[in-house]
């Protein structure tokens, strides 16, 4: 069989290059190892975690309401694990089964069969499905790389016990445990520890770093830290490493080294959430001029061309940050290129959201990244306290903060904690990607009282003009 365009890899960079390549006229297949498509994302990752983040956050908001606003209910929650599985996995069905239509409708042809490259212009494939052509392989005119990411398992907790997990494992849902430690306080750590914490789970946090989310901006991070101590009762260890995991009992026994742990303790499951690690390996990438570098991203230029004038690369294999909207226009362009268009992958803003509760959000230039680079900027902030809509709701420990190049009067990064922060970060990406002003941002009509408000607030605060805090103008 012979493409024009063959995508190896077929989740939310893979079938949106796939999709747009088609829809530009070209031939095109994709070559995915999984029965559907959807890749980590769907399958395994963003989808099915805020599926059960959901379910954690309506928990939650029950809890408040006894003990805020009066409101009781009987007796605790039940939770039906088989329910909940069974929700989530109809979550995913609906989805694939969506991709699956759209790509019959636009004519691009899904071979299930798992992909290595002979040369820069073949893929072997290899497996058992009726859609693997005979002869077992594929040539192209250009291949697009998007194999993405899998979890990262140090060998010394792979101690092949499927009570040590994965983000993976952890979505299975295969029960509840007494108790659950995760190893590793980044976005996925904290995000699934929330959901096993409000279904009933004893949870641990151990840290290497000495704060929560290593990167962020600490002011987003400390209204979530102080959440995340009262969700684990105090059970967050930071600048804690782990020393080793065993199976013991039907337990996993860890041993801890730091000032605020030490020495070893039992847990009913362990989470492993040290971070990701890019699809390169095993690919038969050396058959081709195709360079990955030595932290194993393949090295492309703004139009995603690799070193091999056939082979494009997107996404996670194409090195940080590993996002899926990240991937799915890098795919874009990829297939914009092939299709013979001047384009190339400019974006100023690509905004990253931690969907725990407070939900953190940043686009842009960081204040952290501000000071690392020697940049002048001004920083606003203003806090959920003087909302309106936040004290209805609430959660007054949100706040939002524009960072302001103070010679253009241009905004250049956003950083937002609190509920919804990752849809209100839209906003502040379209403001940056587009070069406004802070004017454009407080001259812009926001409906009262809502949460975008507070990015208007949030720009009047430069000014000194906000009208429900009292901050006077810089002189």
């Amino acid at each position: 069989m012979h493409a024009s365009v063959v995508v190896l890899g077929g989740g939310p960079g893979g079938y949106a290059a796939a999709f747009l390549a088609a829809d530009e006229g070209l031939d095109v297949a994709i070559v995915e190892s999984e029965p559907r498509l959807g890749g980590t994302c769907l399958l395994r990752g963003c989808i099915p975690s805020k599926a059960l983040l959901h379910v954690a956050k309506v928990i939650g908001e029950v809890e408040e309401l006894r003990h805020e606003w009066g409101v009781e209910y009987s007796g605790k929650p039940s939770i039906d694990i088989d329910a909940v599985r069974a929700r989530k996995d109809k979550v995913i069905s609906n989805l694939t089964g969506g991709l699956g239509n759209l790509a019959k409708r636009r004519g691009v042809k899904v071979i299930q069969a798992r992909g290595t490259f002979v040369s820069s212009g073949e893929l072997k494939l290899e497996g058992d499905h009726e859609s693997i052509p005979e002869g077992g392989s594929i040539t192209f005119d250009h291949c697009i790389l998007a194999t993405g990411s899998v979890p990262a398992m140090p060998p010394s907790f792979d101690i092949g016990s499927d009570r040590v997990m994965d983000s993976t494992g952890a979505l299975n849902l295969k029960d509840i445990p007494e108790s659950l430690l995760v190893i590793g306080g980044g976005y996925i750590g904290l995000e699934m520890g929330t959901v096993y914490a409000h279904l009933g789970s004893k949870v641990s946090v151990v840290e290497l770093a000495e704060g929560l989310l290593p990167g962020a901006d600490r002011d987003l991070v400390k209204p979530l830290a102080k959440k995340m101590e009262a969700l684990c009762e105090g059970r967050i260890y930071l600048n804690t490493k782990v020393g080793s995991i065993g199976e013991v009992d039907d337990q996993v026994e860890v041993t801890f080294e730091g000032p605020g742990k030490f020495g070893h303790e039992r847990f009913d499951r362990v989470l492993v959430s040290v971070g990701r690690r890019p699809v390169t390996r095993g690919l038969g990438l050396e058959n081709t001029q195709v360079v990955v570098n030595d932290r194993g991203f393949v090295e492309c230029d703004k139009q995603q061309r690799t070193a091999d004038p056939k082979i494009f690369a997107i996404g996670d294999v194409a090195g940080d940050p590993m996002l899926a909207h990240k991937a799915t226009h890098e795919g874009r362009v990829a297939a914009e290129v092939i299709a013979g268009k001047a384009v190339e992958f400019d974006k100023i803003a690509i905004p990253a959201v931690v969907f725990t509760d407070p939900e953190i959000a940043w686009a842009g230039l960081t204040e952290e990244e501000a000071k690392r680079d020697g940049r002048n900027v001004s920083v606003e902030v203003y806090p959920w306290a003087a909302s309106g809509r936040a004290q209805a709701l609430n959660i007054t420990n949100g706040l939002t903060k524009w960072l302001v190049d103070p010679e253009t009067n241009r905004v250049v990064g956003c950083g937002i904690v609190g509920s919804g922060a990752g849809e209100l970060i839209a906003e502040a990406a379209l403001a940056i990607e587009m070069g406004c002003e802070v004017t454009d941002i407080t001259e812009t009509v926001h409906p009262h009282p809502t949460l975008s408000e507070t990015l208007m607030n949030a720009g009047e605060v430069y000014f000194g003009t906000a009208t429900e805090i009292y901050k006077p103008k810089k002189k």
